[in-house]
Parts: structure tokens; sequence; C-alpha cells
């Protein structure tokens, strides 16, 4: 008998809202969650190669990250991001659904370690994954900050 092919643990619905998310990842074993981290980035829109350049490069990441805002006419912001490393890829999503499509200032006024808090993605994945999310996180703000 062949292996049967699972279901994507998000199949066929608009990018998770990151509370709907944590209760679903914690359900999950650690292969799952992985996998739910892969999904999650293969969520997210597609970013131009032309803005995968040298000034939207996330430094200190293990893999290569590429980070660009755009702004919508009311003054919100959207991030538009990218990884050459899927589970990179994941957690930049993951990262990006604490403060997609926000204000600079509740950007800045959101605490995105405390929503990311509860995943224990330093539990659950190697430090040489997870070492660039506080730079990811600075980037963030930064951008904010620029606009506010």
């Amino acid at each position: 008998m062949g292996s049967a092919r699972r279901p994507p643990l998000l199949a066929a619905r608009p990018m998770a809202r990151i509370d709907d998310l944590l209760e679903e990842y914690g359900f999950l074993d650690a292969d799952d969650r992985y996998r739910l981290l892969i999904e999650l980035g293969r969520e997210l829109e597609p970013m131009p190669e032309a803005l995968k350049t040298d000034a939207t490069l996330v430094r200190g990441c293990s893999a290569a990250v590429w980070v660009y805002p755009t702004r919508s006419a009311d003054g919100r912001l959207h991030f538009l991001a990218d990884s050459n490393a899927a589970i990179t890829k994941g957690i930049i999503a993951l990262v990006l659904l604490t403060v997609q499509d926000r204000t600079p200032a509740e950007i800045i006024g959101t605490d995105i370690e405390a929503a990311l808090a509860p995943f224990e993605l330093t539990r659950q994945l190697s430090s040489n994954r997870t070492q660039g999310i506080p730079n990811m996180i600075a980037l963030i703000r930064e951008t904010a900050a620029r606009y506010a």
C-alpha cells in the first residue's frame, strides 16, 4: 500500500489570523508544527525578484530573508516577504501575521515577541533557524517608525 498524502494543514482558507493559527498549532505534534510553518510560508503572496535586493535583505538570518514594505492610501503598511529556505519563509510569515495591514502606530504598539511566544519557536526549531527573528522584528519596527 502506498503512503497516503496528508491534506494540507491550512487548506483552502485565507491567510490565518495569529490567534486562530495558535489554536491549531497547539494541537499539532512537532512534525506537523514544522509542516504548518512551511505551509504558512507558501501562503505568502509572491515577492517580485526585483525587490529581493541588498536593501531589502534582513541581516543576521541563517537563510536569506527579504522584507519590503508598501503603504496603502489609508496609511496601513503591507509587507512583502520571501526567503530562500522554506521554514524561514514560514517564520517570516508568522511574524507578519502580527503586523500585516496595520498602521505604523499599531505596529509600533504591537508586542510582536509576546504574540510569537506561545509558538515556542526556540523549542520547536534549532537556534540556527530562530536566530534571525529579532532582526526581522527590528526591521519591521524600524520601517513602521519611519512611516509614523
